[in-house]
């Protein structure tokens, strides 16, 4: 484009003037040739740039540009790359802002990191923590993994455990690589059935031999998986009609294999079966607040001056309490020190404490953490027990009208005030909007 007489001295600040030439011809020496998208050859499109701009944000740029083996072509392709990806690589090293959505940010932090720009390399993977769900979460995983960000690959995890059935079942579990298959199914704490569980299999394999060419019978579809994946489900947790019905039709297991079941659902089995019948433990979550506020609220403001939250709890059944969600704020961090005591006579069960980040809770729009108990706590039916939390950092969101009794999968749990709260935490207000647990034996 034409630049405007003397339009430098109306720009007061570096920054601004080289957002002005950003995708420019203005004083530009150097040319990027990229398809519109990844796998097109015919459809591309140029990106103006300045070797300099590039260069001091890069050192991969300026390896390229200034070092012993510069490049002297004034035009660059990168097939490897599409456009919109790389205006964002090149919008981020002009002037310090980036647009990421859910499409391209992926691309965007590869090429941050083949062309080392640690600082959005970093907002990318902020931009994919804030943006995890279930839909998404095999689409993240690999990348964690591949780039080996260990926090963003233990919330992918996290989240695949919490929300299994929707994770497996959705679009990118079945473009994962075998491994990632291999690491769900041997996993044992999963929400979702065996039944559930072995369809997302099944459709995996389907996709895979189909990827590789080949007509998905059920011989392929086993010599695809292997045996540690068809060992690792359980089907004896699976119904008879629905083992028939689907396992059966499948043909991934072999014809001894399904005549072990039928003797073993006939009880007429003499040895052991080659599959787990054991439970895994699915894992629950209940909210006690039907309304949440933010912090800054005209119902009031939710702070932490070095009093403790607390509160006490009864349950009809004996469960596994895997951890407790925290309220949070947007970007906020709080150093939680937590203990589960047997209120009685005020002995500690278990004690958890770390500094943890708030994110965004999908399903009921405020900001929260998840403080995990490592092993988790056994809590015995009609016992009560007291949850007391030191919480220090900003103000955060709260909760109010919440339920003093809540019952999920069976569990009921009653909630009353507990004698160590000093901050204001009740039955009804307060901190704790949901409790995660699994159900165990008496």
């Amino acid at each position: 484009m034409a630049a405007e007489d003397n339009w430098q001295t109306k720009l007061p600040t570096l920054v601004e003037r080289t957002a002005f030439i950003f995708n420019s011809e203005i004083l530009s020496d150097v040319k990027f040739v990229v398809p519109m998208s990844i796998g097109e050859s015919e459809s591309k499109k140029v990106i103006p740039a300045h070797k300099f701009v590039l260069a001091i944000s890069s050192p991969v740029f300026f390896a390229m540009f200034y070092g012993q083996m510069a490049e002297t072509k004034d035009s660059i392709e990168l097939p490897d790359c599409d456009y919109g990806s790389l205006l964002e690589l090149f919008r981020f090293l002009y002037t310090d802002k980036v647009n990421l959505s859910g499409s391209d940010v992926m691309q965007v932090l590869y090429l941050a990191n083949k062309y080392m720009v640690s600082s959005l390399a970093e907002k990318c993977v902020e931009c994919l923590r804030d943006n995890l769900k279930a839909s998404n979460v095999f689409f993240i995983l690999p990348h964690a993994q591949k780039y080996e960000d260990k926090d963003l690959e233990d919330r992918c995890w996290e989240v695949i455990e919490k929300q299994t059935e929707e994770a497996v079942t959705s679009d990118g579990f079945i473009t994962v690589e075998r491994f990632i298959v291999e690491s769900v199914v041997k996993r044992e704490e999963l929400s979702v059935t065996e039944l559930e569980l072995f369809k997302a299999v099944d459709r995996w394999a389907t996709a895979e031999v189909q990827r590789q060419g080949f007509t998905p019978d059920g011989k392929t579809k086993r010599r695809i998986l292997g045996e540690d994946i068809v060992k690792a489900i359980r089907f004896p947790l699976i119904l008879m009609k629905d083992f028939m019905s689907v396992v059966f039709d499948s043909d991934i297991l072999t014809f001894h294999e399904v005549g072990n079941m039928m003797k073993h659902y006939s009880g007429v089995l003499k040895y052991p079966l080659l599959f787990k019948d054991t439970v895994r433990s699915l894992l629950f979550r209940f909210n006690r607040f039907p309304k949440v506020f933010p912090p800054a609220h005209k119902r009031g403001i939710w702070s932490y001056s070095g009093g403790a939250d607390s509160i006490e709890f009864t349950t009809n059944k004996p469960i596994l309490l895997h951890g407790v969600q925290y309220f949070g704020s947007d970007g906020g961090k709080y150093t939680v020190s937590t203990k589960v005591k047997v209120s009685a006579h005020n002995s500690c069960l278990g004690k958890e404490s770390g500094t943890y980040s708030s994110i965004k809770e999908e399903t009921n729009n405020y900001y929260g953490f998840d403080v995990m108990f490592d092993p988790p706590i056994r809590l015995d039916a009609h016992e009560s027990y007291r949850l007391v939390s030191l919480i220090k950092g900003p103000l955060s969101w709260h909760g109010e009208e919440g339920v003093t009794s809540f019952e999920s999968k069976g569990v009921l749990v009653n909630f009353m005030k507990s004698v160590e709260s000093a901050n204001g935490t009740s039955e009804t207000s307060g901190q704790f909007p949901a409790f995660i647990f699994s159900t165990c034996q008496a």
